[in-house]
C-alpha cells in the first residue's frame, strides 16, 4: 500500500468527495455595492448553513464613520460608488471620522448544530486579534490582519482580516453579526466552507471562542515597582486572583489566545506566570515562568509576529499598549472534564492594569453557555487630547452669521440625503441574507443528490 510521507501540503494531492461553497456580501443585483450596511442596534445572519460541513476560511473588512459635517458631493453620488470616502477623508470634500471603538461595539456570534446558545461570542476586532480597536499588521498561521500604513495603530482604523481555523458542524452553522453601536457600519465578507455527505463522528470537537476583560485587574500593589525584591518575595502557588483567559467544561483542547493590555504604571506589564488547571485541579499542573515566556518571547516582548506567537501592537509603537498572541496549534492543551487557563497580572497579581483576551478552543457539544460584558464595559481606554479651555466669545458680523446659517442648511440637507442612502442599503440586507441562506440550501441539495 502506498503511503505518502507527512507533509503539511500533502492533502492537496488527494481527491475528496467534497463540495466547496461560499456565502458573502456580494451584490445580488449584480452591481458593485458588495457590502452590507448593518443598522445601528441591529443584527443580521451572514450565513445559515445546513451540514455536515466545515467553515475553512473567513475574510472580512469593514468601515464605521461618524459624520461631522456635510460633503460637497451629493449623497446619492457617493452611495453609488465603492465607499472610498470612508477611508480617505479629503478636507473640504468630506468631514467624517472613524468611530474609534466600533471594533468593540460589534459582536460576532456563531452557533453550531442544535445548541440553544452560541459557541462563539466575541467583539469583531478581538476575534481577529485587533486589540484595543487598534489594528496592526501581522501574519500568524490561523489569523492575519492587513492594514494600510496610515490606518495602522489608529483607533477604528480600517483593515482586512482573515481566519483560517476549521469550524466543523454536523447539522447547522449559523453566523451572525450584532451591531451594538448607535451608528451603522459597512461589512464586506467571505465565508468559505465545505460540505460532506457523511456526518462527523461523536469525537468531533467544535470551534469555540470567548472574550473576557478585567478593567482594572485587582492588583494588591500597583504602586510597587515591577520586579523588585518587595514584589518578588510574595508567593502565589494556587493562582488565586489570576486573570482568567478561559474557563470551560467538557472534553476538548485549548488552542490559544490573544491578549490586550493597557499598562498604567509606566514600567512593564509582565512578569506574571501562566497557570493552567486541567480537570478540576486545585494546583495547576502547567505553570510557566513569565508572561513574555508564555508568548514565547523573553526579556520583555519583542516586536515581531511569527506563525504561532508574537506581538501585534508593541508598547514601543503605542506607549502603554500591547497586543500579543500565542497559538497552541502543534501543542494543544487537552482536557477531559474542564480547563481553566489563567495568568498572573504582574508577579503574584500585584498590578492593576486593563486586560482583555480572546480564548480559542475546541470541544464536544453541548458546551457551557457564556455571556459577554455590555457594550459600555467593552470600549477600550483611549488618551484624550486636552481641550482649548474657555473660548473668548466672538462677535459675529453679518457674513459670519450667514455662514453659520448656510452651513446648517447644507448639513440638514446632506444629513437627510445620506440617511436615505444608508437606509436604502440597510433595507437590502435582509433579502441578501435570505439569498445567502437559499443559495446555501440549493448548493447542499444539489451536492447531496449527486
Amino acid at each position: 500500500m502506498h503511503t505518502q510521507s507527512l507533509n503539511l501540503l500533502g492533502q492537496l494531492t488527494q481527491l475528496k468527495e467534497v463540495r466547496s461553497a461560499r456565502v458573502s456580501s456580494w451584490d445580488q443585483d449584480g452591481r458593485n455595492q458588495d457590502y452590507w450596511m448593518i443598522p445601528a442596534g441591529g443584527s443580521v445572519v451572514l450565513g445559515d448553513i445546513e451540514g455536515p460541513g466545515s467553515i475553512n476560511h473567513i475574510w472580512m473588512t469593514s468601515f464605521c464613520r461618524r459624520v461631522h459635517g456635510p460633503s460637497v458631493m451629493h449623497p446619492e453620488w457617493g452611495g453609488q460608488i465603492a465607499p472610498v470616502n470612508e477611508i480617505h477623508n479629503a478636507l473640504g470634500v468630506t468631514w467624517e471620522s472613524a468611530d474609534p471603538a466600533w471594533y468593540r461595539k460589534v459582536l460576532i456570534r456563531m452557533t453550531w448544530d442544535d445548541q440553544a446558545h452560541p459557541s462563539v461570542l466575541v467583539p469583531y476586532g478581538d476575534f481577529f486579534c485587533i486589540g484595543h480597536s487598534m489594528p496592526g499588521n501581522f501574519a500568524s498561521l490561523p489569523f492575519t490582519v492587513s492594514v494600510k500604513p496610515e490606518e495602522q495603530f489608529k483607533f477604528g482604523g480600517v483593515a482586512s482580516v482573515n481566519c483560517y481555523l476549521p469550524m466543523p458542524f454536523n447539522k447547522r452553522a449559523k453566523l451572525e453579526i450584532i451591531n451594538e453601536n448607535d451608528v451603522p457600519f459597512g461589512l464586506y465578507f467571505h465565508i468559505d466552507y465545505e460540505l460532506y455527505k457523511r456526518p462527523f463522528g461523536d469525537d468531533t470537537a467544535y470551534f469555540h471562542a470567548q472574550w473576557r476583560r478585567e478593567n482594572p485587574c485587582d492588583g494588591w500593589g500597583p504602586d510597587l515597582q515591577v520586579n523588585t525584591p518587595e514584589v518578588n518575595r510574595v508567593a502565589n502557588l494556587d493562582g488565586e486572583g489570576n486573570y482568567v483567559i478561559l474557563e470551560a467544561e467538557g472534553k476538548g483542547h485549548y488552542i490559544g489566545c490573544n491578549l490586550s493590555v493597557t499598562h498604567f504604571q509606566g514600567s512593564w506589564w509582565g512578569e506574571g506566570d501562566d497557570m493552567i488547571f486541567i480537570d478540576g485541579e486545585k494546583l495547576p499542573s502547567i505553570v510557566g515562568t513569565g508572561a513574555e515566556d508564555y508568548f514565547n518571547h523573553a526579556w520583555g516582548m519583542q516586536k515581531n509576529a511569527f506563525p504561532f506567537h508574537g506581538s501585534i501592537v508593541h508598547e514601543s509603537d503605542v506607549p502603554g499598549y500591547q497586543v500579543s498572541y500565542r497559538f497552541h496549534i502543534t501543542d494543544p492543551v487537552h482536557f477531559s472534564e474542564s480547563i481553566k487557563v489563567t495568568i498572573e497580572h504582574g508577579h503574584a497579581n500585584h498590578l492593576s492594569d486593563d486586560w482583555s483576551s480572546t480564548a480559542y478552543w475546541y470541544q464536544t457539544l453541548p458546551s457551557k453557555p457564556f455571556g459577554i460584558l455590555p457594550v459600555e464595559e467593552r470600549i477600550q481606554l483611549m488618551p484624550q487630547f486636552p481641550g482649548p479651555g474657555a473660548l473668548k466669545k466672538a462677535v459675529l458680523n453679518a457674513e459670519m452669521e450667514e455662514s453659520y446659517k448656510l452651513a446648517k442648511e447644507r448639513m440638514d440637507g446632506y444629513a437627510q440625503g445620506r440617511e436615505e442612502q444608508v437606509q436604502s442599503k440597510v433595507d437590502r440586507v435582509s433579502w441578501h441574507s435570505e439569498g445567502n441562506i437559499r443559495q446555501s440550501q440549493s448548493v447542499r441539495d444539489s451536492f447531496m443528490s449527486e
